[in-house]
């Protein structure tokens, strides 16, 4: 039996509503194929302990898909299906418990992926938390890390992008089939994804975005990374539900301080005191995770590079630095804060700008990068 049948009726399984990797793996090993269990009768399916009292529902889902036909519709769509049992599935993924049996990927998995760490953190978020999780995922795509995370609004969304922009690899994890864009006003990100890593679902064609999809989404986000960092999340946040999968499955935690007073921090907060580490830059969690990146000159950069950069800083550049913090300020606080002339304060401001440690953002306001 070719790979490719069996896929066809591993998908024709996938499709049925109620099959999840437990039933679809016993299954598997009472019947020895997935095109034998797609056509086993009533009386072999009868025996096998969890589809017990579900067989006569499985036999009329059945009458109603048509596998070569889901076959066709995959192909179509340039969707490729990996197997749980073949070569090409993440292999850090096998490693956790009841792995989907079979992820459907737009764009392409590939073997530099299993150096990935996953970046999560809320819809809601702050300015901070978007350029700290955009930071954070360039610094690592430079290192050669893939970042992983789950195309939603806010901290995932910064990181993602990040990594897109240092001409490194993402890959994002959906909630609902690959085929379908969640949400909407990512549909440019998606792409940009499709083409520079992959996008990933165990969900099958016409799967929409259902809020129970969410946390069976995130076991996999964290499953296929090598560590997973909270950048921010409230005390009820889905970001929260990685991490905690991330340490059922022996995986590395790391969380991003912020403002002891805002409620989007309280949920890192409380990864720190769990135990999670802490983390300012990339270099913290390569330095924790213990891999040699692919780009070692890269790594050190992330680690050292404002150090670096910063040492060769004229006297008036230095100051205005300091005082300049990773969220927004205006021009004008920091001309009344360092106590110059506004035409002085602006030269340096373009000299920090061009060195890549400040940006200015609409409105005369500064960041520290």
């Amino acid at each position: 039996m070719t790979m490719d049948e069996e896929l066809i009726y591993l998908n024709a399984l996938n499709r049925v509503s109620f099959l999840g990797p437990v039933r679809i793996a016993a299954l598997l090993k009472h019947c020895g194929s997935y095109k034998e269990a797609w056509q086993a009768p009533e009386s072999e399916l009868a025996p096998i302990p969890e589809l017990k009292g579900l067989v006569e529902r499985l036999l009329e889902e059945r009458r109603r898909i048509d596998p070569l036909q889901e076959w066709q519709r995959l192909q179509q769509l340039r969707i490729a299906c990996l197997s749980l049992h073949s070569s090409q599935y993440p292999p850090l993924l096998k490693e956790i418990s009841q792995p989907p049996p079979l992820l459907y990927c737009r764009g392409r998995w590939q073997e530099s992926d299993s150096r990935a760490v996953a970046i999560v953190g809320s819809r809601r978020c702050t300015f901070y938390g978007r350029e700290v999780a955009f930071r954070l995922a360039a610094e690592l795509a430079a290192a050669g890390f893939t970042v992983v995370s789950g195309m939603a609004l806010g901290i995932d969304t910064a990181a993602h992008e990040g990594a897109l922009e240092a001409g490194g690899r993402s890959i994002a994890v959906l909630g609902c089939s690959v085929e379908r864009c969640y949400p909407a006003a990512n549909r440019g990100l998606m792409e940009r994804l499709i083409n520079a890593g992959a996008v990933l679902s165990e969900f099958p064609l016409d799967t929409p975005p259902l809020p129970q999809h969410f946390p069976r989404r995130n076991r996999i986000i964290s499953g296929l990374a090598l560590g997973t960092v909270v950048v921010e999340a409230s005390e009820k946040s889905g970001a929260l539900i990685t991490a905690y999968c991330a340490l059922e499955q022996n995986r590395e935690v790391f969380a991003v301080p912020g403002n002891v007073g805002s409620p989007y921090s309280r949920g890192c907060h409380r990864l720190i005191k769990e135990g999670a580490r802490l983390v300012e830059t990339a270099a913290d969690i390569i330095e924790e995770l213990g891999v040699a990146a692919a780009g070692s000159a890269a790594a050190a950069v992330a680690g050292q590079g404002e150090e670096q950069a910063t040492a060769a800083l004229e006297e008036l550049e230095r100051r205005l630095l300091e005082l300049i913090p990773y969220q927004p300020l205006h021009m004008d606080e920091i001309v009344r804060l360092s106590g110059v002339d506004a035409a002085r304060a602006g030269a340096s401001l373009m000299s920090l700008e061009l060195k890549g440690l400040v940006r200015q953002l609409p409105g005369k306001y500064f960041i520290r990068t």
